[in-house]
């Protein structure tokens, strides 16, 4: 596993969960995502060496806890802002604890969206060229 590499790709999504809160509306921010994921996809094909799926799922699970710091620590400006998100709580149990809700989600939608991402992870290698190794004569 590449530790390294998945931390420093984590940072997206460390950027995302403090945007997520204020800046970007609920309405764009999907594009947002797709877009760190094949940005991430592309730069994990060009310098990782293997298991490109797991890699992809394991970052979803990093950035998911970025996310779930953010909007807990933050969690009315994110309400505020994310005003269907708030209605949707509200159908959920633990409609009193809408932090410890965010906290027991998270996890399961950072899993979904590693799916995701492990596809486009994998997908990319197929597609991405890795640089030729220079030849030492």
């Amino acid at each position: 596993m590449n530790w390294k590499l998945i931390f420093q790709l984590s940072i997206f999504g460390l950027v995302m969960a403090f945007a997520t809160v204020s800046l970007i509306p609920e309405q764009v921010e999907l594009l947002f995502w797709l877009i760190i994921f094949a940005v991430c996809a592309y730069i994990f094909a060009k310098a990782g060496t293997g298991k490109y799926f797991l890699h992809g799922f394991i970052l979803s699970l990093f950035n998911c806890v970025w996310i779930i710091i953010a909007h807990v620590i933050f969690y009315n400006s994110y309400v505020l802002n994310h005003p269907d998100m708030a209605k949707m709580g509200n159908n959920m149990p633990l409609t009193t604890h809408p932090r410890l809700l965010m906290v027991i989600t998270g996890p399961i939608f950072g899993a979904i969206f590693g799916l995701i991402q492990g596809l486009f992870f994998y997908i990319a290698s197929k597609i991405i060229k890795k640089k030729a190794a220079p030849v030492k004569a």
